[in-house]
């Protein structure tokens, strides 16, 4: 009896091992989406527009936030032809390399056997109780900015929906450094030593206006998730450091519409949340070729030629950019935090990329409140020292509260060089330094 139980616990362990692992196939798949066509919509075409009058032919492929300003005459979406963005081959090959030495813990946010790559090349399945978390994984370890990169310089515009005007403007210089899971930029796949076992560090400096000016954030992320994150906030004119509390990243930041948990789509740990797979569709995201767009020669111009995204529609609040048909996977994180300000994300996936473009987030009582755009420039149609990077360039951004009929817009000079992001900057003795 005993012999005949074991055994077929065996085979079931065997069974079930054997389904969860990755193939190559897997990694084909999941790099390269387009490899036998690119998705179709009924109707739909390259050039045309998508705006009041067409919208309901379309809602299947927008997401409600977008339908809804579309349907009210806010906004109009341009569609694009759509485009495969190839992620770095070295980000490929540590996939390959190690993607079923991967396995999740008891616990959200436990997670080992991941050096690098993409931990769950899988397809996501609605079988599969722990998808969600798998495609949270998939984001934070994705090759978002790659191994290290600078926004220089970076503006935020406050604008009123209603009346278009431009309230204030912030201009930031950001950095962002991998110390592990690294694949292209040396050294790889980690910085050595790394006591604090550090995955991740952000670091913003604010250059205007005058009254904010040298106000800097720093955050360290570590390899834990179950570890709460360091962040420090240098206020220029106290000139003095100080730790920011767990409860002030979901405070709006710097008077914008915000949050630093906001920043990149999720700027948190995977611990702090519920996560659901809701299903894969086709949906238009805003992906484009930076160099093809109307680009915006008043905020900002280079020696270089470089100009940023403009923007238009209701209040200026929209990035005008073309929109491409892509495989996208919905992903909800519901905050476990019952004192949080947020009820749920929904979040739309890239699933080449695994960038975020598209969040829309609801308030405590379930009701729409804010749309998050981030437009993802191919490295390929932008600065020529991003060409063959391998990393979907975060380009521009559009946070919109909906229910104060306001928004903060984002235009981007992001640039792939180690060079700008030495380790050295993501330090409180820097803050200290470049705060003087």
């Amino acid at each position: 009896m005993f012999n005949k139980t074991f055994i077929s616990l065996a085979l079931t362990t065997a069974v079930s091992a054997s389904a969860m692992a990755a193939t190559e196939q897997d990694v084909q798949n999941t790099f390269n989406p387009y490899k036998n066509g690119v998705p179709t919509h009924q109707g739909l075409s390259a050039g045309m527009i998508i705006n009041q009058g067409n919208v309901d032919q379309f809602k299947e492929i927008v997401d409600p936030a977008m339908y809804d300003f579309i349907k009210s005459g806010d906004t109009e979406i341009k569609v694009g032809a759509t485009s495969s963005f190839d992620l770095n081959n070295s980000y490929v090959e540590a996939t390959r390399k190690y993607m079923n030495d991967v396995r999740l813990g008891d616990k959200v946010g436990e997670i080992s056997g991941s050096v690098a790559g993409r931990p769950f090349p899988q397809e996501p399945s609605m079988d599969d109780p722990r998808a969600g978390e798998k495609l949270a994984w998939n984001f934070k370890y994705g090759y978002n900015w790659g191994d290290s990169a600078a926004i220089w310089p970076f503006y935020w515009t406050f604008r009123d929906m209603n009346s278009g005007k431009a309230e204030r403007t912030l201009k930031f210089n950001f950095n962002f450094l991998n110390f592990t899971h690294r694949t292209q930029q040396e050294p790889a796949p980690a910085i050595t030593p790394n006591p604090s076992n550090l995955f991740r560090a952000t670091y913003l400096q604010v250059l205007e206006p005058f009254d904010v000016k040298n106000t800097q954030l720093l955050i360290q992320r570590f390899e834990d998730d179950l570890k709460r994150d360091n962040a420090y906030l240098y206020l220029g004119f106290q000139r003095r450091v100080r730790r920011l509390s767990t409860g002030q990243v979901t405070d709006a930041f710097l008077g914008s519409d915000i949050m630093i948990e906001d920043f990149e789509g999720y700027n948190g740990r995977i611990s702090d949340n519920k996560w659901t797979y809701k299903g894969t569709r086709n949906m238009l995201l805003p992906m484009y070729n930076h160099n093809d767009m109307p680009l915006d020669a008043d905020i900002h111009q280079d020696d270089d030629g470089y100009q940023m995204i403009s923007f238009g529609g209701k209040g200026g609040c929209f990035q005008n950019v073309t929109w491409q048909l892509r495989k996208v996977y919905q992903l909800e994180g519901e905050p476990l935090d019952p004192n949080h300000p947020i009820s749920k994300r929904q979040h739309f996936i890239d699933a080449q990329t695994f960038t975020i473009p598209r969040t829309v987030t609801y308030d405590r009582n379930g009701s729409i409140w804010k749309s998050f755009s981030i437009g993802q420039a191919h490295p390929d149609h932008h600065l020529p020292q991003n060409k063959g990077s391998g990393v979907s360039i975060d380009d521009s951004f559009t946070m919109i509260d909906m229910q104060a009929q306001h928004c903060t817009t984002g235009q981007f000079k992001g640039i792939i060089d180690p060079e700008l992001t030495p380790e050295s900057k993501m330090t409180v003795q820097n803050l200290r330094a470049s705060g003087r």
